[in-house]
């Protein structure tokens, strides 16, 4: 059976990567608010999962305010649909019983 994707596994990144994946793209200010998390967590999970290759982050200025967006790349879209699969397939499995 494969493994479950550690990235991913982590709670915070996973509901990242679940938010994302209905999306096109988020706002740092719609994650923020969304997942209740500090800017500091925000930016530290999405970093892994950037560094992952999962997310892609697009920094602008709105004028002279900074802009962050966030998506999911084809491999995020792809780790994500893996990491299900894997789940399903742990959900599946005979249990063994000691009766």
């Amino acid at each position: 059976m494969s493994e479950l994707d550690r990235v991913i596994h982590e709670p915070v990144r996973l509901r990242i990567m679940a938010i994302l994946s209905g999306l096109d793209r988020a706002d740092f200010k719609f994650m923020l608010s969304t997942l209740g998390l500090s800017k500091g967590n925000l930016a530290s999970h999405v970093d892994k999962l950037e560094q992952a290759g999962y997310v892609d982050v697009r920094k602008s200025f709105n004028g002279k305010l900074p802009h962050t967006e966030y998506r999911l790349t084809q491999s995020g879209r792809t780790a994500l649909a893996n990491y299900w699969a894997v789940l399903d397939l742990i959900r599946e499995s005979p249990q063994k019983r000691t009766d």
